[in-house]
């Protein structure tokens, strides 16, 4: 499993403490990001969610050395108290978190978002998908003495209509603008916070969208670059937002889709 994504070693991180929320199997982005950032010398803690997680995600995280692993359940604040003092207690501060946390109804995830979406799935979707990364800002601010930076995860349904995306489209439009308002909130503390959008990808995420997989081939067919987003590539970008490369940004989403985001319309042959 360590050798899932063989990132160069380096230095850059050294020194960095950060926490990583999301990592729920190999395929997953967070783990994608995480091995880049443990490549690169940062020290780590996950959090997960329930016995079945933590089976999936303590052996990835002792592949690459991380020791500290906290349950966490964004929706209850007892959970999150509890999750923040222990990485308090461990790391004393923190350098850079990494969210990639976001739930919506299957059931909601596909046909009419007019008609498919309830009150209680859409409240459901907001507060884990968008909320969580403004509580868990509040909280990690308090521990980041030294400035730092928060990344969180997004896609481009949040600016465009994707079929099937629905409720989790309207979530990701909330966590985008709650972004750049928590980087305008937190910025005069030498705190970032920036959103990846990356493209479809294979993911548990969107193994819960109606025809999700065919999002990968029409990505790759329609973007500029003729080729699938790359887990490389989505981790490098995170890399340069969590280090001090990415000192001066904030408050942007970055597209890591091969260009799929910018197209208009595909060719006439691809249509």
């Amino acid at each position: 499993m360590a050798d899932d994504y063989a990132f160069p070693k380096g230095e850059l991180m050294r020194g960095k403490k950060g926490l990583v929320m999301g990592v729920a199997n190999h395929n997953s982005i967070a783990w994608g990001i995480a091995s880049q950032l443990a490549a690169q010398g940062a020290e780590m803690a996950f959090t997960y969610q329930g016995e079945e997680l933590e089976r999936r995600v303590r052996p990835l995280a002792e592949s690459i050395g991380v020791k500290t692993l906290i349950p966490a359940d964004v929706t209850d604040d007892a959970s999150m108290d509890k999750a923040f003092e222990i990485i308090e207690q461990e790391f004393g501060t923190l350098d850079f978190v990494v969210h990639s946390v976001a739930f919506a109804n299957k059931n909601e995830l596909k046909g009419s978002f007019v008609d498919n979406t309830t009150r209680e799935g859409f409240l459901l979707a907001m507060n884990i998908s968008a909320f969580s990364f403004v509580d868990v800002a509040k909280r990690a601010s308090k521990i980041m003495p030294n400035g730092g930076s928060l990344i969180t995860m997004t896609y481009l349904g949040s600016e465009r209509t994707i079929p099937n995306y629905n409720t989790m489209g309207v979530a990701k439009a909330a966590l985008e603008a709650s972004t750049r308002y928590i980087a305008r909130d937190l910025g005069p503390k030498g705190i970032r916070a920036n959103a990846i959008s990356a493209g479809a990808m294979r993911t548990l995420a969107l193994a819960g969208i109606s025809g999700g997989r065919g999002m990968i081939a029409q990505g790759r067919a329609f973007s500029a670059m003729k080729e699938d987003t790359s887990m490389e590539g989505v981790a490098g970008c995170a890399l340069w937002l969590a280090s001090d490369l990415g000192k001066s940004t904030t408050g942007e989403v970055v597209h890591v889709d091969a260009g799929f985001h910018m197209m208009g319309m595909p060719d006439a042959e691809e249509a």
